[in-house]
C-alpha cells in the first residue's frame, strides 16, 4: 500500500472515531488523566440519574428544557456527555424535579 493511501486509511479511520465520540472523550483515551477521568465518569452518572427520574415521571428531554429555558440540544448534549453539567444546573434540575436528588453519591 503506498504513503497516501495509508495516510488516507488512517485519516479515515480517525474520522469515524470522530463520529462516535466526542473530543473530549478522545482526548480523554489518548491522555488517560484520572482527574479529568474521574469529572467524565461523575457527569455521566448525573446524566443517566437525570434520564431515569425523567422517565420514572414521564417527563422529556423537551419538558426539561422548557422549565430550564434551555435549547433542547443543550439537554441532549449534557445527557450524552458531551458538555458539563454546572453546579447551578444540577441545583436547577433538582429542583424542578421536585428534589429527586440527582447529586453524584
Amino acid at each position: 500500500m503506498n504513503t497516501v493511501l495509508k495516510a488516507r486509511n488512517t485519516l479515515n479511520d480517525y474520522e469515524k472515531q470522530m463520529e462516535k465520540n466526542d473530543f473530549a472523550s478522545i482526548w480523554l483515551e489518548e491522555s488517560g488523566n484520572p482527574a479529568i477521568e474521574e469529572l467524565a465518569q461523575l457527569n455521566l452518572d448525573i446524566a443517566g440519574k437525570t434520564e431515569k427520574t425523567l422517565a420514572d415521571k414521564g417527563l422529556s428531554v423537551n419538558d426539561l428544557a422548557v422549565s430550564l429555558d434551555i435549547n433542547s440540544q443543550e439537554i441532549e448534549r449534557w445527557l450524552k456527555g458531551r458538555h458539563t453539567f454546572s453546579t447551578k444546573i444540577i441545583q436547577e434540575i433538582s429542583d424542578i424535579l421536585e428534589g429527586y436528588s440527582i447529586q453524584p453519591e
